[in-house]
Order: C-alpha cells, then sequence, then structure tokens
C-alpha cells in the first residue's frame, strides 16, 4: 500500500510540473541543421534545411516564424508535419518542416534564428505564449563557376525525346510534333534554361508555348519543363534537324555534365509519296482541243522559223497557261480545298519552272496556315492567283 502512495506522489509531481508557467531545461528544443553541411555550395545551388522542433509540454496553439532570409530565395517544402515518439518511454511530439534555399551571392552567409511562437498551459489550466529560438547557422557559398551559358545545377537531370508518330515515315504534306521533357531535382522551374531554338536547313519548325510544372518533395522540388516544335520537311525528300545541346552541374557528385539531343531525320515515306505523272497530256484534253493544239504549235512553229528562232515545239506548248497540267493541278487543289495537295503542286512548279522571291513568301503563308493552329481561314483561290502572278515568264518560244 504504501507504494502505491509513493507512486501516486511521483504522478502529481510530474502533472504539476508539467503544468507550471517555468519551462524546465529539456522540455521544448528546436533546432535547425543543414543537409550535406560538410560541402560548400555554390550561388543558387539548392540549400536543404529541416526544423525540427521536440516538444514534452501540452501545446494549444503554435506558429512558426521564419527569419529574414534576403540573402536567399527560398521554398518550403510542403505542408509542417506533426507526429509522436517515445523517449525514455514517455511520449515526445515533434515539428518538422524542410526548405530549400537558395544564396544569391557567395560569401559567408546566415540563417537567422526561427521562432516558434507556442501557447502552453499552466497550473490552472490557463494558456501563456512561450517564444522558442533556434540557434543561427552561418553557411559558406562559393561563386558560381564561370560558364559560357546558362547555370544549371542540380542534384539530378532526366531529359526525354519523344515524338508523336515516326518521324521517317510521314505521309505526304503532315507534320510531326517533338517533346522534349527535362525534368531536375533541387532546382526551381525558372532555373531550367529557355527553351532552346530548334533549327534544320531544310524543315519548317514551328515553336510551341513552353511549359513549366514544379513537385515538392522532402528532397527538394522536382521541377519539369516541355519544349514542343511542330516539323515538317520542306522538299519531298527529308530534313535533318540539328543537335540540342546543353550544360549542368552535377551537385550530387560535384562534376560539371553536358546533354545532348542528336540530330534527327525528318523524312515523307516514300511508299506514300504520289507516284510521278507521265509527261504526255493529251489523254486529258478533248481531241477537239488536241486539234487546235496542234494547229496553234504549227502555226508558232512556222512563225518562230520564219523569224529565225528556235521553237520548244509540244513541251514548249504544254507550260501556256491553257494546257500547264501543272497549273491545272494547282487549280483542282485550291478548288477542292486540299491544302497540302496545294502545297505539293506548288512546290513542283518552283522545282520545274525556278522560284521568286514572292513565290516564297506565299508558300510561308501557306505552311502557316498548315501547320500554325491559330492560324485563320486560308484563301486557296487567292493563293494561286499570286502564286501564279509572281511566276517567272518561263514559257519561251526560241
Amino acid at each position: 500500500m504504501r507504494w502505491l502512495l509513493s507512486l501516486a506522489a511521483l504522478l502529481l509531481a510530474g502533472l504539476a510540473q508539467a503544468q507550471t508557467t517555468e519551462v524546465f531545461p529539456g522540455e521544448l528544443n528546436l533546432t535547425v541543421t543543414v543537409a550535406n553541411a560538410d560541402v560548400v555550395p555554390f550561388e543558387q545551388e539548392m540549400v536543404l534545411i529541416t526544423i525540427h522542433g521536440k516538444y514534452r509540454r501540452h501545446i494549444t496553439l503554435e506558429k512558426l516564424e521564419q527569419p529574414d532570409l534576403s540573402d536567399f530565395n527560398w521554398m518550403q517544402l510542403g505542408n509542417d508535419q506533426w507526429y509522436d515518439t517515445t523517449e525514455n518511454g514517455k511520449k515526445v511530439k515533434n515539428f518538422k518542416r524542410r526548405m530549400a534555399l537558395y544564396p544569391d551571392k557567395a560569401g559567408e552567409l546566415t540563417i537567422g534564428s526561427f521562432t516558434h511562437h507556442l501557447h502552453l498551459t499552466d497550473e490552472g489550466d490557463d494558456w501563456f505564449l512561450h517564444d522558442l529560438k533556434s540557434e543561427p547557422i552561418t553557411v559558406k557559398v562559393n561563386p558560381a563557376p564561370a560558364t559560357d551559358g546558362w547555370w544549371f545545377p542540380v542534384r539530378q537531370l532526366e531529359v526525354t525525346d519523344s515524338w508523336s508518330n515516326a518521324p521517317d515515315q510521314l505521309t505526304p504534306g503532315e507534320g510531326v510534333l517533338r517533346i522534349i521533357r527535362v525534368e531536375a531535382v533541387g532546382i526551381g522551374p525558372d532555373m531550367i534554361p529557355p527553351m532552346p531554338e530548334l533549327t534544320s536547313p531544310s524543315a519548317m519548325i514551328f515553336p510551341h508555348p513552353e511549359k513549366r510544372l514544379v513537385e515538392l518533395s522532402p528532397e527538394g522540388p522536382v521541377s519539369v519543363a516541355f519544349w514542343r516544335w511542330t516539323i515538317r520537311p520542306t522538299n519531298d525528300t527529308s530534313a535533318i534537324i540539328e543537335p540540342i545541346a546543353f550544360d549542368f552541374y552535377d551537385t550530387r557528385n560535384r562534376v560539371p555534365r553536358s546533354v545532348t539531343i542528336s540530330a534527327q531525320r525528318v523524312a515523307y515515306d516514300e511508299s506514300t509519296l504520289p507516284a510521278v505523272r507521265a509527261p504526255a497530256a493529251s489523254a486529258e484534253l478533248h481531241p477537239l482541243a488536241v486539234w487546235i493544239a496542234a494547229g496553234v504549235a504549227a502555226l508558232l512553229g512556222l512563225a518562230a522559223t520564219l523569224a529565225g528562232r528556235r521553237f520548244g515545239g509540244w513541251q514548249a506548248l504544254r507550260r501556256l497557261p491553257p494546257f500547264d497540267p501543272a497549273r491545272r493541278g494547282l487549280w483542282a487543289a485550291a478548288r477542292r480545298g486540299d491544302l497540302a495537295a496545294l502545297r505539293r503542286a506548288a512546290a513542283r512548279l518552283m522545282r520545274r519552272d525556278g522560284a521568286t522571291p514572292g513565290q516564297g513568301a506565299l508558300l510561308a503563308q501557306l505552311d502557316r496556315a498548315i501547320f500554325d493552329p491559330k492560324a485563320g481561314g486560308f484563301d486557296a483561290r487567292g493563293f494561286v492567283k499570286s502564286f501564279l502572278g509572281t511566276r517567272r515568264e518561263t514559257d519561251t518560244i526560241g
């Protein structure tokens, strides 16, 4: 019976001590630790810190106040965590917050004290405010290494290159969507390099607005950028998309590295290209038109002979507007509203007769109508009129 009374007295004493307005050493503790504290970071490299509180008193309200981090950009990595542990048979309440800091400059930088404003209870079960502060921390930061491009320090980098369909098996007039996905651990989305310019000597390239996302993890932010382009060859064979390269700094292994995305061939599938038409087109004309054309050819030939000039014969006559199959193909595509066929017919005319600067500008307008999602309605008949109006006069007699 005596030992029960002693145990009760001890419990009452402990309870009274827990409810007192006096806070005893070891009851409340708040620390700030730096991950990989033995490594000296560079400017803009992530400094991962953990704010950890241990509380052996009942807490009714709390609020953590962070110091003025004027020398850093910072990001809180998710919500605060509260959980219980047991130490020496007693329950201990824990608080944890993870933050990523990014030094704006080199030198000795100070992370000031965090203050946890706590509402505790006294002997009468009334609340009273108690402020708990962490010790300040000094972090040494090195200047960022000199680089020709974008300073890009990451803990982990993953780059993938994908295409909407096989880039070397396109159908005529078809474009292909290229997506490069850049996933970087340890930086914010604004620190990923800007979307590069995709170049090719023989392809039409339409860039799309890039997208950037970020997810938060205990090991730092995971940022993702999507770089997108629509690409199509400008001829009936193929185009080469030139390689892309950029540098980054591996902060885990403390070494600079580079990423190279190799060149890619973009081409039409040869099995889907339209067959080459036979040069003769007389079968498409009415028999009366054939006799008329023959008579005109004879008259023109006679006139050219009398003038001492050489006549190109039937092939020259086929390039006159009423008889030219290439022109008829251009008008037929315009009447159908088939912009891809219109593009192929225009390209055939330019290869046969040569191109003018005006035709190149018209083709660029047509390509935008085909591949730019924001392009409005396109006047196909007006295009043909303008295109033929700028054509070189290559139909010659002599």
